[in-house]
């Protein structure tokens, strides 16, 4: 049996709000812009989820609001603040906290954890173009998606995943690039 983990890192948020708390700033309006064309990639491409998994900080919360507007769909996620600002082996607790009855999870939280969480869990054979990527950089709205070896998602580890997935923004609107290209 396997598991597919939609890992979804938030889209950019702004710094120039004068937000007390880091937990609580906001996308700005290329995020925005981001979530939906990551959105509209999802819808287009098939890819489904039957439970989502979410960090409450604010910039996540819009990110899923503007990612549903690309896909048309419904999500009602399970938020978790374990996720905000999460290492890998936390959100490896989290992952093995869920019902297997999902058997498509969806994980929108932060980076490093999640980069951090790609490469702990597909290991690296030196020739996974897709895990170089990640290796590289796993930029903001980035989208990483794996099969996972296990039965249940109390057997997650490390080393069980294979990266079948991972796009970025900038793959699909080369204006959605790094702001100094």
């Amino acid at each position: 049996m396997t598991f597919t983990l939609t890992l979804f890192r938030h889209a950019k948020s702004s710094w120039d709000d004068s937000v007390p708390r880091d937990f609580d700033r906001p996308l700005n309006n290329r995020g925005e812009k981001a979530a939906v064309t990551m959105g509209t990639w999802v819808k287009r491409t098939g890819l489904a989820f039957d439970h989502v998994v979410a960090s409450p900080a604010v910039r996540v919360i819009e990110t899923i609001d503007q990612f549903v507007k690309g896909t048309g769909q419904r999500v009602d996620p399970n938020w978790d603040r374990r996720i905000y600002l999460a290492s890998s082996a936390t959100l490896m607790d989290v992952l093995r906290d869920q019902s297997d009855e999902h058997k498509n999870v969806l994980m929108v939280g932060h980076n490093p954890g999640l980069e951090d969480l790609v490469l702990d869990l597909c290991p690296d054979d030196g020739t996974s173009v897709l895990r170089a990527s990640v290796w590289e950089k796993y930029p903001t709205a980035a989208i990483a998606q794996m099969e996972l070896r296990v039965g249940h998602w109390s057997q997650l580890e490390r080393g069980l995943g294979q990266l079948t997935h991972f796009i970025r923004p900038r793959d699909l609107d080369p204006d959605l690039g790094p702001e100094d290209e």
